[in-house]
């Protein structure tokens, strides 16, 4: 699970820094559309911190792989992942939206999810 938390923390705190940094140019290169308003600005920059938080964690977790909170975190990310890359892909084919980084995003949180599970099946659960 190590290089899995590297990996996770490395893409999500790049992630996370983006959206606080630059929240409207990040939606734009994901979803083709900036962020026109103050509110949507600091919704962005709100899921910024919530990346940068996950990122951390994961940096924080990654020499601890054999315990029931790693698990935990594991199947977090599952989640995480399953969901955005739904959300991502909605956006999409549903509401037509598309930027540069659209499908590869979509791509990369499915692959991320793969790997979740895959670890989640190979690493025995602890009690």
């Amino acid at each position: 699970m190590k290089p899995l938390f590297i990996v996770i923390a490395a893409i999500e705190l790049g992630a996370g820094l983006a959206l606080l940094c630059c929240p409207s140019l990040t939606v734009a290169l994901l979803i083709g559309s900036g962020l026109d308003n103050s509110a949507a600005v600091t919704l962005g920059r709100v899921a910024g911190a919530a990346l940068s938080a996950l990122g951390l964690v994961c940096w924080l977790a990654r020499d601890d792989t054999h315990s029931r909170a790693a698990r935990g975190l594991v199947i977090t990310m599952l989640l995480y992942n399953v969901a955005v890359a739904a959300i991502l892909a909605f956006a999409g084919l549903g509401f037509g939206l598309h930027g540069i980084a659209l499908w590869p995003a979509v791509v990369l949180h499915t692959m991320m999810a793969v790997w979740c599970s895959a670890c989640l099946q190979r690493s025995p659960q602890t009690t």
